[in-house]
């Protein structure tokens, strides 16, 4: 990912929180060539002083066989995203558009079936213990559990480099900056919004 120095995230705590929260990824493999993506939820996993990205995708999708032929898997994740009008710029200038993304870069490796239960039952963990009525693995029926498992198939992805960007007017000057995430509070797109909301936060982080 081609990205300028303004824009450029080096903090590894904050690249993995932006993960963490924007968890649903696209993983992009190539079969002779071709790129492949698929887009899952995934987890991220720490052990000893490795990170893994986790997750499961069906077993007829053709994705999973290239794991072992392919040198590198990329991770994608993105955040919120939006339109920067160059009439919200002190001087005449271009539109731009401001956005979050990692793209995350590693060798991919099947989980056996014990391994996937254990990441199914923290998935579920994830996204279901906070309701009223959770569905985590131990409330699941054995006859669920098993044809689910038939029909999925596990994988991990051993981090090897990662590349972060913040392009969120950084560039602009201090005047710009402002005007720029009080204008995105005026749009009506939600994302638009959330990108305010990152440079609002940014910049008292900043102070």
């Amino acid at each position: 990912m081609y990205i300028p120095k303004y824009f450029k995230v080096k903090d590894v705590d904050e690249i993995w929180s932006f993960v963490q929260k924007n968890s649903f990824g696209t993983i992009v493999t190539t079969e002779q060539g071709k790129p492949i993506a698929t887009h899952l939820p995934l987890q991220l996993i720490k052990e000893e002083d490795s990170y893994y990205i986790t997750g499961h995708m069906a077993y007829g999708n053709p994705q999973w066989r290239t794991f072992g032929t392919c040198e590198d898997v990329l991770v994608m994740f993105q955040g919120p995203h939006a339109y920067i009008s160059s009439s919200w710029y002190e001087k005449e200038n271009v539109p731009t558009w401001n956005y979050q993304a990692v793209h995350v870069y590693g060798i991919a490796s099947i989980l056996d079936e014990e391994e996937l239960k254990q990441d199914l039952t923290m998935l579920l963990q994830k996204y279901e213990k906070h309701r009223e009525n959770p569905v985590l693995w131990e409330n699941l029926s054995p006859e669920i559990l098993e044809t689910q498992l038939k029909g999925i198939v596990g994988f991990k992805i051993k981090v090897k480099e990662i590349q972060a960007a913040n392009k969120l007017s950084q560039n602009r000057n201090e005047e710009d900056y402002h005007n720029i995430f009080n204008k995105l509070y005026e749009e009506k797109d939600l994302n638009s919004q959330q990108i305010a909301q990152v440079m609002e936060r940014k910049l008292k982080q900043d102070k």
